[in-house]
């Protein structure tokens, strides 16, 4: 009987793996496409249209510093697989005025045609004690975070279903996945994104149009440099319980599960961890997608129960040695 049930499991598996293509999205074609990327001068963002450029696409830059996305331009030009290729650069800030967003994406289509992937690579991240921020960094990171994915999407949405084509990517973060102490401010702003992205997918799916929800941990870009000068001790020291990525790999992993019509990209062994854990109601691509994460569920749980406690302990460390610091200052 037990030898029954095991083949029939083996028969049920296979039966997934055989089934899944037929229900998965056509994988877009790079060559010859599209692709916008916003916060396309550096980091993540620049590498994404390296790796699209390599694969033959015409690539729209945005950004806001006109030197940055010139510099870009040059570098990713280096990589061409033939003469006809394009890399167009707009300077605009995304998160400011939803028509001038319009009226540049127009401008990119008139000159490269329709778009084919729209990257939202756009983003900022402030770390600090709530009690510590200022309301204005909660605004200032909603508008760019939220809001600067909100209004490219918005310019090109109506296109691509009208050409029933069309991939966009959302770049959010692991501290959209789960909150973490020192992000108040940057984590609601990057959870704001998967509900944005789930209506979405939900909405464009029958128009062959498909979203995907970037998570990348730590990454060696400027804007964690610049993230790293106002991170407090106990984001620190939680941050460096994980490894810092290449953007390069990153990139990779996102190009990929975007040209796959993939709802969530998430990278290394953590990621695919959060992302199981956090799959609530969101979309999958394909049978197995689902299965593996019903079945890894329990045991992931766990496993994020034993880093909560070391979280948890961290921040107590912290507090113990501030209060300790208090009152050695006070007894000096």
């Amino acid at each position: 009987m037990l030898l029954l049930a095991a083949a029939f499991l083996v028969a049920f598996v296979l039966l997934l793996y055989m089934v899944s293509p037929l229900i998965s999205p056509k994988p877009l074609a790079l060559p010859g496409a599209h692709v916008v990327v916003t916060g396309g001068s550096s980091g993540i963002g620049k590498c994404i249209a390296i790796e699209c450029y390599k694969q033959g696409a015409f690539i729209t830059l945005v950004a806001r510093n006109e030197e940055k996305l010139l510099q870009a331009k040059k570098e990713i030009e280096k990589y061409s697989i033939n003469d006809k290729q394009v890399v167009l650069c707009i300077s605009v800030d995304v998160s400011e005025d939803y028509n001038q967003v319009e009226n540049v994406i127009k401008q990119a289509q008139e000159k490269l045609g329709p778009v084919d992937m729209l990257v939202n690579c756009a983003g900022l991240a402030l770390a600090g004690k709530f009690e510590d921020l200022e309301v204005s960094t909660f605004e200032k990171l909603m508008n760019i975070n939220y809001l600067g994915s909100v209004y490219p999407s918005r310019a090109v949405i109506t296109t691509m279903m009208e050409r029933r084509v069309g991939r966009i990517v959302f770049v959010s973060s692991q501290a959209g996945q789960l909150g973490l102490f020192g992000y108040t401010a940057y984590s609601p702003s990057k959870f704001a994104i998967r509900g944005l992205a789930e209506a979405l997918q939900m909405e464009v799916k029958p128009y062959n149009v498909y979203i995907t929800v970037a998570y990348p941990p730590d990454t060696d870009t400027p804007g964690l440099a610049l993230e790293n000068k106002t991170k407090p001790l106990e984001t620190r020291l939680i941050s460096e319980t994980t490894s810092i990525c290449k953007p390069e790999q990153v990139a990779k992993q996102i190009v990929k599960d975007a040209i796959q019509g993939n709802f969530n990209s998430s990278i290394g062994s953590d990621g695919y961890m959060l992302s199981s854990l956090t799959c609530g109601m969101a979309p999958v691509t394909s049978i197995t997608e689902g299965l593996q994460q019903v079945v890894t569920m329990g045991l992931f749980r766990t496993i994020a129960l034993f880093y909560l406690g070391s979280f948890d302990s961290i921040v107590r460390r912290c507090m113990m040695q501030r209060a300790k610091s208090e009152i050695a200052d006070k007894t000096a």
